[in-house]
Parts: C-alpha cells; structure tokens; sequence
C-alpha cells in the first residue's frame, strides 16, 4: 500500500472536528483505517472564531486518528462551510487553434482554470469551480467534450464564492496544527458524494446537511450541481432556544435535546416529562416533552422554511423528483423527516454514509454525522486521481518534460483559490 493512495479528510464543524483517513480498495469501497473526533471550541457558525482553541481540536482529533490508523498525518483535505459561501452560474469559452484535432483533457482544464480569473467583489475568491455542461460549436447538452471536434468550446459553469479572510483562518489553523492543506473543499458537495446516489442526482434531488452551526444545501439535477447554499443555523441554535425557553443551562439544553428531543409537538404527551437537576442545591427543573418538542419543532419549521425558499430560488423546484435527503448530526432528530415532507411538500428521506464503506467498517461511522468527513474523503481520492491522470496527459503532450517520481506523499497541484489564500497567508508572515 502506496502512502500516496491514503488520503484523509478533516471537517472542522461548529460543534465537532472529525478526522477520517481513508483509501480505496480494490472493491471500489471507502477502508476507514482510522478516525479521530473531538468537541470543536473555536469555532462559530462554520466560521474560525478562536484560533488557539480550534489548533487544539484540530491536534487532538488528528492525533487520534493517526494513532487508530497507524498513519503519520501529514496532508488533509479540509472542509470549508459557513454563511459566507455563494454560488453564481457563469459561462466560459476558448476558440481552439487546431478545429481538426479533437478535443482533449487539457483543453477542458484551461477552460475551467480561466473562470477563477472573474473579478471578484473586494474580500472575496473563488473557492471552486464546477463545470455543468459544455457547448461544442453551439451544440448544448455535452456532459463529456473529449475526443469530439470543433472550433469553440464552451462550459457553463458553477462558481462557488467564499470569504478570503475565513480561509485565511481556516488555513491559518491547520499549518499551526502541523499539517498541510491539499485541498478546501465545500461541505455540501463532500456530504453529497457521501450519501446520494446517482440515480438521485439525474433525478434531482436537495442535499439537506443539518450541522452545529449551519444547514448546508446542494441541489442536483440531471448529475449536475444546480445550486447550493448555507443557512446560517444549525443544531446550536436548536440548543440555545432550548436553553431559553426552559430556563436551564446549555449543557442540560443539549444533553435533553439529543436524547428526548422530538420534531413534532402531536407526537408528544404533556404528562410525559424529564427532570432537569437544579443548580447548587436548587430543586430540579420539569420539562414535559411537548413543551420541548414545541421549541424544537419552531426552529426547525424556520429552517426547512429557508430550505424551502432555496429551492424555489433554484428554479428546479417542480424537477426534483428525488425530493430532500436530510444529513448531518441534526438529521438525528426524531420525526424531521416527516415535519420536513410537511413544510416543503416533498419526499424526504435521511441520508447516511454506509453506502461508500467497506465492510468491517466501524458502525459509528454510518452515522449522518460523519457524511462530511466521508464525503471529504471520498472527494479527495476523487480529485488526486484527476491530478494523477492530468500529470500523465501533460507529459504525454510535451515528452520534454521530466516524468513524475512515485510519490511518498500527497501531494497534488493546489487549486487557484488555495494558492492565492496561502500566498496571501505567507505574506501577512513576512509582514
């Protein structure tokens, strides 16, 4: 086994950081050698609000993993969220020099390197970019350019926008943690690849990821990414309304939820109560738990309102024949699958990560908590044997150039976006 065919993906979440490392094997399945998963301080919303506490997480959850694998970690793959994120659909295109030669891979990314050029509003970069579909000579509707002829080539393309000073943080924290980035990669599109199949993505279908702090949206239709989005509340703020509404710490608040936490109130029966310990001598508190499905069910009916909203917004609203998979630790909650088919009107469903995994996996790993950093790794891999394969075209098209040693490490090309984030990074140092 190749060092290089190991890849590990890290999800820096609100209320968690999970460390996955993981490789193919020869099934095709995703072998978790290892994981590592600890409480996240430091950050709020998706976004980096202590840079000390969030190195810690990181190290504890990365040490954990390495000593459960027996992999030295060195490079990850790191998953980027927060209500910063937008998305923009632009077109590119390229007039080719030689009509008569077909198309080919290299062609195809340039096209795709050329739209992290746009210009950008101030604060902001283009974190990725996804091709949708390409037009050959005014021929629409190609998903795979290669091999045919034409003398313009052009994509429409998915363009996803972040904040530069929240990936700044982010990288900020794991070269303090000693590691390295390979990869930012967006939340949604990880948890996707963890948890929908391809008959749902050609069918259409939303990704609903239900995090700490933020609820992650992808839509898809025909295998292609239409639309995603961020929702800036996530299970913390379910927690907080509980904390207030019954008068009770946070740490009962959260302990309450996750265990007699329900979506709907009607499932619930007023003489059906938890006692809350009092603090310091203080008598115990009783919560009936239509009271506390009552404050659950609001904030969640909030949520799967803007949900809704985004899938109108997307204009595949009456095209999703799929429906709604719900993932992410918040999908955990009892009956959201059916108070969300009552807010949006759809099918849903939850999703959960075992689809991907090999057999012998860990059974906690099924868990929909663990969809990003599955989807993290599932991505990576994805994306190193691209890089992989782009490497052996160009040296196939300029023998000239020296050919790749085997690599002891991961070590891939960085994407635009995480080159310019850790030039900026670099430079802010030396300052």
């Amino acid at each position: 086994m190749k060092t290089s065919d190991i890849i590990v993906g890290l999800d820096i979440g609100t209320t968690k950081i999970a460390c996955l490392v993981g490789r193919k094997n020869e099934n095709g399945k995703i072998e978790i050698l290892g994981h590592g998963k600890t409480e996240s301080i430091g950050v709020k919303r998706g976004l980096v609000s202590n840079i000390e506490d969030t190195v810690n997480s990181i190290r504890k959850a990365v040490d954990e993993a390495a000593a459960r694998s027996g992999v030295d970690i060195k490079y990850v793959n790191v998953g980027i969220a927060g209500q910063h994120i937008k998305s923009l659909q632009h077109r590119g295109s390229l007039i080719r020099e030689n009509s008569e030669e077909e198309i080919n891979r290299l062609e195809i990314e340039k096209l795709t390197n050329d739209m992290y050029k746009l210009s950008m509003s101030a604060g902001e970069e283009i974190i990725d970019v996804i091709p949708q579909e390409y037009i050959v000579d005014g021929e629409q509707g190609i998903k795979h350019p290669v091999g045919m002829l034409g003398s313009k080539l052009e994509a429409n393309f998915h363009v996803i926008i972040g904040q530069t000073a929240a990936a700044k943080n982010v990288l900020k924290c794991v070269k303090r943690a000693g590691l390295e980035m390979v990869d930012l990669i967006l939340e949604p599109i990880a948890s996707a690849e963890a948890v929908l199949g391809d008959d749902e993505k050609e069918a259409g279908v939303v990704l609903v990821d239900i995090g700490g702090g933020t609820t992650d949206i992808a839509i898809f239709h025909d295998r292609i990414i239409r639309h995603t989005a961020v929702i800036p509340f996530g299970g913390d703020i379910i927690t907080e309304d509980i904390r207030e509404g019954c008068t009770i710490i946070k740490k009962h608040a959260e302990e309450v939820k996750v265990k007699f936490g329900s979506s709907l109130a009607s499932e619930n029966r007023d003489d059906e109560v938890v006692s809350i310990p009092g603090i310091r001598g203080r008598a115990p508190k009783e919560i009936s738990f239509r009271n506390l499905a009552s404050i659950i069910q609001a904030r969640l009916e909030e949520i799967f309102e803007h949900v809704h909203y985004e899938i109108k917004n997307s204009g595949f609203e009456r095209k999703l024949i799929a429906g709604i998979v719900l993932t992410g630790g918040g999908s955990l909650m009892r009956h959201i699958d059916q108070l969300a088919a009552f807010v949006t009107g759809m099918d849903v469903r939850i999703g959960y990560p075992n689809e991907h995994l090999a057999k012998g996996t860990a059974e906690e790993l099924a868990s929909p908590m663990y969809a990003t950093g599955i989807g993290l790794v599932i991505e990576g891999i994805s994306r190193h044997l691209n890089e992989e394969e782009m490497e052996k075209l160009k040296a196939a098209f300029d023998p000239s150039q020296p050919k790749p040693k085997q690599k002891q490490s991961i070590d891939k090309k960085s994407s635009n976006y995480l080159d310019k984030i850790k030039k900026l990074f670099d430079r802010d140092l030396i300052e």
